[in-house]
């Protein structure tokens, strides 16, 4: 019988053991989140100009948050849905009402055509729901020297204010959120959005973490110089972009867990940029000598496709 008693303690204890190590959030960062009935209040109402109100009411958008609706479905996925509401160049506005946040989402890509298609079905789906006015440019490396992530998000940024957009997403193009509550509008500090990614096991790796999907309003980002243009292959772009945003004291903030899941699609790993932690030492030094005052390359197309802007640029 003692036997028996010490057998199942052990069975007991294994399982303990087990859950331990499979538990998603062993490994977790915590971090502060927005509260909820905040979120609404802390998104900055702002347009471009062009946008006419038409002499319609205001878009809502406590309902898309309360609601905080699951998306990641053969719905959003498997087809785009009424293509005709989109104008050409990747642009939508809101047929019923007068929204009140202007976006321009941001993705930088190089050979990756079949997540570019997952990817732009998915948005324009999910982005519609949300009751946007916005815009989405593809910033497509043309050269193959090693792929520059954040010059490309310099570059697109450029693009994207020109035409007055206040708001900017710099998102990665094999990401995608899972909950409709994360609307893609900035608030008044710059948002790290994706901050419970399923690579992680919806957690956060480390509380300076600030890539893969970000919302920044314009100012801030030139205010910053926006990002280092000589981080050339992968790795140190973005935590040198939150440590220039430290550097003029400006903090950024976070949704809720629950609101801020992504999914990451598959692909093959890039090649690491081997001088990334020497410029990241050093980047203190650049922050007013690298970056959008500093931003060289060869536009070798801009054009108008039914679903996105496509830049295609030799960096």
């Amino acid at each position: 019988m003692r036997r028996i008693s010490d057998r199942n303690c052990v069975c007991v204890c294994l399982l303990i053991v087990v859950i331990y190590c499979l538990w998603p959030d062993r490994y977790a960062t915590h971090y502060v989140a927005l509260p909820v009935e905040r979120m609404e209040l802390e998104l900055v109402a702002q347009t471009t100009r062009n946008i006419t109100k038409r002499g319609l009411q205001a878009c809502e958008y406590g309902d898309i948050i309360a609601g905080n609706k699951y998306t990641l479905t053969e719905e959003y996925l498997a087809k785009l849905h009424h293509p005709g509401s989109i104008r050409l160049g990747g642009e939508y506005f809101p047929p019923d009402c007068a929204p009140k946040y202007s976006v321009a989402v941001i993705v930088v890509y190089r050979d990756r055509e079949v997540q570019l298609r997952q990817f732009l079905t998915y948005m324009h789906n999910f982005l519609r729901e949300q009751r946007l006015h916005y815009r989405i440019f593809i910033v497509e490396q043309f050269d193959r020297k090693p792929f520059n992530r954040a010059k490309l998000f310099n570059i697109g940024s450029v693009a994207a204010m020109k035409l007055g957009f206040p708001c900017l997403v710099l998102h990665d193009v094999d990401l995608l959120p899972m909950s409709l509550g994360q609307v893609y509008a900035c608030t008044h500090q710059p948002r790290h959005m994706c901050a419970s990614l399923d690579q992680f096991r919806y957690n956060l790796p480390y509380l300076g973490l600030f890539g893969g999907a970000v919302a920044i309003r314009a100012k801030p980002f030139v205010d910053v110089n926006g990002m280092s243009n000589m981080f050339n292959g992968w790795g140190g772009e973005d935590d040198d972009f939150f440590r220039r945003l430290q550097a003029k004291d400006i903090d950024i903030c976070r949704f809720h867990p629950a609101y801020s899941r992504y999914t990451m699609l598959k692909h093959a790993k890039e090649r690491p940029n081997e001088d990334r932690l020497a410029f990241l030492r050093t980047g203190h030094l650049r922050y007013d000598t690298d970056g959008l005052n500093s931003l060289i390359y060869e536009q070798k197309a801009y054009i108008l496709h039914d679903l996105f802007t496509h830049l295609l640029v030799n960096t």
